[in-house]
Order: C-alpha cells, then sequence, then structure tokens
C-alpha cells in the first residue's frame, strides 16, 4: 500500500507483466485493454529488440491478472498505401467496441509526424488496417462506443504548441468513421496536467461519459506522467460535469519512476463493471512494466462529481 492512493489502488502482484515474461523483451508496457468472450484482452506494446522494433502482442488472462502473452505479433506495421506513411512503432492502442467490432486506434509516427491509423478485429486473431482518421501530428484520437446525435464521437490529443506550455482535449464527429469535422475544445490540461494531456476511450455510466486520460507535468526532474479522470455530459459529450482535480494514479511506486523512461503511469483505457462497481485501469509504468489498479466506480464518479473545473 502506497500513501499516495486516491480511489485508485495498486494490486499488490504489480508488475503483472514485464521483461522477464518475453522471451528476449525489454519491455512490456501500455496495453489497450478491453473484454472479449470473458477474457480480458490487453494489446501490449512490446520492445523485443531480436525480433526488431517493437510491435503489439495479444495477452489474455481468465482472472485479469495472470496473463499468457501469444508468440506471434498482432500489430507488426503497415506496408501498403496509405498506412505506409506510417514507418515507426505500432504501440499505444485505444481499443472501442461499437456493435460486434472492436475498433482500433494507433499511433503511426512517420517523417511527417504521428498519424492516427483507424484499425478493426473481431476475434484478436486477424486484424484490418481501415484509414487514417487524423493528419500529423496527432497520436491519441479516441472513438466513443455508440453514435450520439446520429453520429460516431472521437476524442484527440491535436498538436501541441509548445510556446504556450500545454495542450488541449477536442472532440469531433463523423458520419462513417472515416470524415471528421464539427472540431470543439473540451478540455485544457491544467496543475499536473499542465503540459500535455491525452484521452482514452470514453465509458458509458449512469452518471456520464467517463473519460481516463494522462497528463504530463514538465518538472525541473523531467516529465512526469499521471492519471486523471472526469466525467462529459451523456447527451453533449462537449460538455465537462465532472473532474478530479487531483491524479487516480501518479508514479510513486518503484516500478513506475525506475524504468526505461521513469517517472510513468501511462494508460490507454480502463474496463468498468458497473454491476460489480468496479473499475480496473491497465497502465504501463515507466515505459518497462504493465500494471493494474482497481478501484470503485461509484467512489471514482462521487470524486468527479465534486469538481466542475480545475479551480473550483
Amino acid at each position: 500500500m502506497y500513501y499516495d492512493e486516491y480511489v485508485m489502488h495498486r494490486y499488490e502482484g504489480n508488475p503483472i507483466l514485464g521483461p522477464k515474461d518475453f522471451p528476449g523483451a525489454e519491455s512490456i508496457f501500455n496495453p489497450g485493454q478491453t473484454m472479449y468472450g470473458g477474457k480480458t484482452i490487453l494489446l501490449c506494446a512490446i520492445d523485443c529488440p531480436p525480433r526488431g522494433r517493437p510491435q503489439t502482442y495479444v495477452a489474455e488472462s481468465e482472472d485479469g491478472v495472470n496473463f499468457s502473452i501469444r508468440e506471434e505479433p498482432f500489430i507488426t506495421g503497415w506496408d501498403r498505401p496509405p498506412f505506409d506513411i506510417a514507418l515507426e512503432s505500432p504501440i499505444d492502442n485505444r481499443i472501442t467496441k461499437i456493435g460486434d467490432t472492436y475498433y482500433i486506434v494507433t499511433p503511426g509516427p512517420g517523417d511527417y509526424g504521428d498519424v492516427a491509423i483507424l484499425g478493426k478485429t473481431m476475434d484478436f486473431e486477424t486484424y484490418e488496417p481501415v484509414e487514417i482518421i487524423a493528419a500529423p501530428s496527432t497520436r491519441v484520437p479516441c472513438l466513443f462506443p455508440e453514435k450520439i446525435g446520429g453520429d460516431y464521437v472521437k476524442l484527440d490529443r491535436p498538436s501541441l504548441d509548445v510556446s504556450r506550455g500545454h495542450s488541449h482535449i477536442w472532440l469531433s464527429y463523423s458520419p462513417d468513421l472515416i470524415h471528421w469535422g464539427r472540431f470543439r475544445r473540451v478540455f485544457e490540461g491544467r496543475r499536473w496536467a499542465f503540459t500535455k494531456i491525452g484521452p482514452t476511450p470514453p465509458v458509458k455510466t449512469k452518471e456520464g461519459w467517463l473519460e481516463i486520460y494522462h497528463g504530463v507535468l514538465q518538472s525541473c526532474n523531467g516529465l512526469r506522467y499521471s492519471i486523471g479522470a472526469m466525467l462529459l455530459d451523456l447527451e453533449n459529450p462537449e460538455k465537462v460535469i465532472g473532474m478530479t482535480r487531483l491524479p487516480i494514479l501518479q508514479p510513486d511506486a518503484p516500478y513506475e519512476y525506475m524504468g526505461k523512461v521513469p517517472n510513468v503511469c501511462f494508460t490507454t483505457g480502463c474496463i468498468v463493471d458497473e454491476e460489480e462497481d468496479r473499475i480496473r485501469i491497465y497502465y504501463g509504468a515507466a515505459d518497462t512494466y504493465t500494471c493494474l489498479a482497481t478501484g470503485s466506480l461509484s467512489e471514482l464518479l462521487g470524486e468527479c462529481r465534486k469538481y466542475r473545473r480545475w479551480y473550483d
């Protein structure tokens, strides 16, 4: 138990995945997360030098704690137009289930900056790239799991304005998941999330759309990545109706502040069970390990309802 815990509680057996769990790996981190066939599915970024650049592998678990990693990668990269503009590694996947399809948004770094590649799967056996849905430099689009007002909706973090020192989360709409417009600013990072922020796929709850996001603070000791939460209005997701002013996870455990990239708690999603009043967040620690934190969903929603702005 760590003194800094607030709402979310680290699994006592953390890290749940690390280099020792995959032959030749240097790190296993930043997993996309969802449920499929009664199992917890993680799309893990694995940096394994003997196999080349980092790739995305499927890890699955019956109990949400003990995971087996498939030997062959699930997403290795893109070798045909227009996707081959993305030259670097498929990591930091964000998963949204819409109907029977699991849509996966993956950053695609290249010579012109980061693009966002939308892909899909029905079974986590085969992967199909669909389209580039964000121009450079945008790497973190996240889809809502259902249409709102007849349109698909996504959250995004456009290019950073470094001169202004912080970034914003934006929202946009689409009739078909391909063509996006009606861009609206939703949320501006402040305090512990001043330097930059990034969204994850929103989850529908009775209180609103629960949005888990990462926030970054530049300090004299480098960048510090933490995790926060906010609520968006169910009918008008452009409207923030609640937020936690403090991080719900920040890098204070040894495996979070010691690794390839120190001082990092970074997530690309969460798994919610309203009936069990439970939220799970699988997160990358120090770009080296995969970890788990759990908490009470109702407690988190209650904390979000306390504040509507950073300075309330």
